[in-house]
C-alpha cells in the first residue's frame, strides 16, 4: 500500500488524553480509583439536564436543530451577546478548527504559548501553518515577546485565560495595552475555558472588545459546558466574536456539529445556574483547602483562577504520578510541559481531596522528596 502522506500531517503527535480510571484499575489491581488529571467537574452535571437527556433519549432518530437555534438564543442572554455573534461547537475545540480553517493558509503564522492547550499548535500543523511558540515567562503569557513576534504573516493568536497548566490570570489592563499594540488584521483568540472559576472583577470585558473592533484586532472569546457545567462527556462548547467573524465559521462548519442530546444537556444545564453556582464555590472551597494542606507537606502549591492548580513536588514528578497510580489517584505529571518537578491536579470532592493529600503524603516519604 502506497499513501500519499503529507509531511506536515506525518508530524503531528496525537493528542495524549489522561488516563481512564478503568484502564488504571485494570492495570494497577486497584479499585475505587479518583481521577484527579483531566481538570473534570466532579459533581457532575445538573440533574436537570440528565433529566432532559434522558427525555429526549426516544428522538435519537432525528437530526438536531442545524443552527443550534434555542441553545444559541440561551447563551447569547447567558453572557449578554447577540446570538448572531454565538458559534456553537462539538466542545469548544471545534471553534479553534473553525478559526484555523476560516483565517489560515499555507505558511500562515499562529502565535502560541508553551505550555498551553494542545490544540492550537495542532490544527495549525493540520492546516500546514506555521507554529510560533512563546515560552511563558515566570508562569504567564509573554504578552511583550508575543507582540514583538507578530508579522506581517501572523493570522491569529491564541491566548489561554486562565492558563493551563499554571492557572494564571491576564490583568485588564494589560490586555487592553497588548491589544493596542496589534494590528488590526490579526485575531486574538482568548481562550477562557477556566474563566467560569475566575473573580469577576478580574476577569476582561471581553464583549466590549469585540465590540470596539474599530483600529483594535478582533477578538473572539471560547468558552465550554465542559468544566464548571460538568458536560465534557457530550463536547459543546461556543465561541463569542463579532458577527462578521461569526459569519466565516459559519461558512467552515458542517451541519448538525452539535448533536441533539448535547444541545439538550446544555440548555437545561442554563437553566439550572444553582449547580452550577455549587460547582464555582465548592471549587473555590477545595481549592484553598487543598493549597493549605500540600503546603503543610512541604511542597509548593501555585495559585490559580481555575478548578486545578500546579504543585512543586520537589523531585521528580513522573516518579511520584507512578507511585499515586497505586494509591488509586491519577494526576497530571508536568514533565512534558517544560516543569519536571511539577504536578497538575483538579480539584475534586472533600473526600477526593482529602485521598488525594493522604496519597501525596505517602507517596512523598517512600519518595523521599520531602519531610513530613
Amino acid at each position: 500500500m502506497q499513501l500519499p502522506i503529507q509531511q506536515h500531517i506525518a508530524a503531528i503527535v496525537p493528542y495524549p488524553p489522561g488516563k481512564p480510571i478503568d484502564e488504571l484499575e485494570r492495570e494497577y489491581g486497584v479499585t475505587n480509583a479518583i481521577k484527579l488529571a483531566s481538570n473534570e467537574n466532579p459533581w457532575g452535571p445538573s440533574p436537570a439536564a440528565v433529566a432532559a437527556i434522558t427525555a429526549m433519549l426516544s428522538n435519537l432518530h432525528r437530526y438536531p436543530d442545524g443552527s443550534s437555534y434555542s441553545l444559541t438564543a440561551a447563551v447569547a442572554r447567558w453572557i449578554g451577546a447577540n446570538p448572531e455573534e454565538i458559534v456553537l461547537g462539538n466542545g469548544s475545540n471545534e471553534v479553534i478548527e473553525f478559526l484555523v480553517k476560516a483565517f489560515v493558509n499555507n505558511d500562515d503564522m499562529v502565535l502560541t504559548s508553551h505550555p498551553s492547550f494542545l490544540m492550537y499548535q495542532k490544527f495549525v500543523q493540520v492546516r500546514g501553518g506555521v507554529n510560533v511558540i512563546i515560552p511563558l515567562k515566570k508562569m504567564r503569557h509573554d504578552l511583550e515577546a508575543i507582540t514583538a513576534a507578530v508579522t506581517d504573516r501572523t493570522r491569529l493568536i491564541f491566548i489561554d485565560n486562565p492558563n493551563n497548566p499554571t492557572g494564571t490570570l491576564i490583568g485588564r489592563e494589560e490586555f487592553h495595552s497588548f491589544l493596542t499594540g496589534l494590528p488590526e488584521s490579526v485575531i486574538v483568540v482568548v481562550d477562557e475555558a477556566y474563566v467560569d472559576f475566575a473573580e469577576h472583577e478580574q476577569r476582561i470585558d471581553i464583549l466590549e472588545y469585540i465590540r470596539r473592533s474599530e483600529a483594535l484586532p478582533a477578538v473572539v472569546s471560547l468558552r465550554t459546558f465542559s468544566k464548571a457545567f460538568g458536560l465534557a462527556g457530550l463536547r459543546v462548547g461556543f465561541g463569542v466574536m463579532h458577527s462578521r467573524v461569526a459569519d466565516q465559521l459559519h461558512r467552515v462548519r458542517q451541519p448538525f456539529n452539535v448533536n441533539l442530546l448535547a444541545q439538550t444537556g446544555a440548555l437545561a444545564a442554563l437553566e439550572d445556574l444553582d449547580h452550577y453556582q455549587h460547582t464555582l464555590r465548592s471549587t473555590t472551597e477545595g481549592r484553598r483547602w487543598l493549597s493549605k494542606a500540600v503546603t503543610e507537606l512541604g511542597c509548593q502549591a501555585y495559585p490559580s483562577h481555575a478548578n486545578f492548580f500546579l504543585i512543586d513536588v520537589r523531585g521528580d514528578a513522573t516518579r511520584l504520578y507512578e507511585a499515586m497510580l497505586y494509591k488509586g489517584v491519577i494526576v497530571r505529571s508536568m514533565k512534558a510541559y517544560g516543569y519536571p518537578d511539577f504536578i497538575r491536579i483538579t480539584v475534586g470532592t472533600a473526600d477526593e481531596n482529602k485521598r488525594f493529600v493522604t496519597a501525596l503524603r505517602d507517596c512523598l516519604q517512600d519518595l523521599g522528596y520531602v519531610r513530613t
